[in-house]
């Protein structure tokens, strides 16, 4: 993966409205609705309301206009023919389309719910709609890394980017991220590490490419989760995201193209109770002594002790020492410091030392 001089290290920070989403910082966890609204408000309120419910930080739907998006003919995907009664791509999206006038309205009751509303544009006109509705960043699906059009409108708004990457070549990756770079977007650019498959197999799921995303980028980078699992955000948390997006629904049984992919609600509160589990286990990375283990030094460490009877003015030898538990008293790293003072008074055995007996 080739790509130009970095504008900037992958140890910052990306704004997400009040949210700072980068290295050291909470994980920012978007809920994919995507289009399990099944092309209904009332559904996709429901949807505001699991993702509010399970914590999430964002729910994201997708706009898009089918007969612009798709030509009459193009197939549907093996998975899609499974879980949809429709014979046609154009057919099953123009079932599933929401309008802006829609997502207007969703985006209140994200309002009310206090949760962040976002929406992947799959076209100029749909960032433009976006842009109307104020949402705070624009998510690129992988489908769309390639595509020219969408990114420079993208680009244009001067919000953060966020760009999947699960159907590129890693040299599409690399093109892209460059380009994006060099009109200066890199500042505001966060990767997608993302496997373009419904389910994703967990042995395909390669969570280490979060890191060589990463690397070779120089960018900040997270996960878009197609598994059915209910852990692999908090594993994705462990690797190094720091944005996560994973498809949820009312009912895995419904009919629809993503319905049975998606997690169900309480697998979507699982789900970001896992990951807020592990950013607390990661901690900051500061080496050195917690403060719960204090304690434990204390009644565990050890003191330097007397081991006979010492007159006043004696002038110590390791042999009249020891070391004993508990560690209140002088370290056994003074050792050598107390070895060969003199006693400024009588010191039974068995006693801890303090500085205050000796010379």
């Amino acid at each position: 993966m080739s790509t130009p001089e970095r504008t900037r290290s992958a140890d910052s920070t990306v704004s997400i409205g009040t949210h700072q989403v980068g290295t050291g910082e909470r994980v920012f966890v978007i809920a994919e609705a995507g289009v399990n609204h099944d092309g209904q408000v009332e559904r996709a309120f429901r949807l505001v309301d699991i993702a509010a419910d399970a914590g999430a930080d964002a729910v994201k739907f997708q706009l898009f206009n089918a007969a612009d998006l798709v030509e009459s003919s193009a197939p549907l995907a093996d998975y899609q023919r499974k879980s949809c009664r429709h014979t046609s791509q154009l057919a099953m999206l123009a079932s599933l389309e929401l309008g802006a006038d829609a997502m207007g309205r969703i985006r209140e009751h994200c309002d009310r719910r206090g949760i962040m509303f976002l929406a992947t544009p799959f076209g100029p006109k749909q960032v433009d709609d976006l842009v109307n509705l104020g949402v705070e960043a624009i998510k690129i699906a992988s489908t769309d890394l390639t595509d020219t059009l969408l990114l420079d409108r993208a680009i244009a708004t001067g919000l953060p980017l966020i760009l999947s990457t699960g159907a590129s070549t890693a040299t599409e990756i690399g093109t892209t991220v460059s380009s994006l770079e060099r009109v200066g977007a890199g500042g505001r650019l966060i990767l997608m590490h993302c496997v373009s498959c419904y389910p994703t197999p967990l042995d395909s799921i390669n969570l280490r490419a979060i890191a060589s995303l990463t690397r070779d980028t120089g960018l900040l980078c997270g996960l878009s989760d197609h598994t059915t699992s209910t852990d692999t955000g908090a594993w994705a948390v462990a690797a190094g995201a720091c944005l996560l997006e994973k498809h949820f629904t009312f009912d895995r049984e419904a009919t629809g193209p993503d319905h049975a992919m998606s997690l169900a609600p309480d697998e979507l509160s699982a789900y970001v109770t896992g990951v807020r589990a592990v950013e607390r286990a990661l901690g900051d990375g500061t080496i050195g002594l917690a403060e719960c283990a204090k304690e434990v030094r204390q009644v565990a460490s050890k003191s330097v002790f007397t081991t006979v009877d010492i007159p006043s003015g004696t002038s110590l030898t390791s042999e009249m020492l020891t070391l004993k538990r508990p560690g209140v008293g002088l370290a056994p790293d003074s050792l050598q410091d107390i070895v060969r003072r003199k006693t400024s008074v009588e010191i039974n055995a068995n006693t801890m030392l303090t500085w205050d007996m000796l010379t």
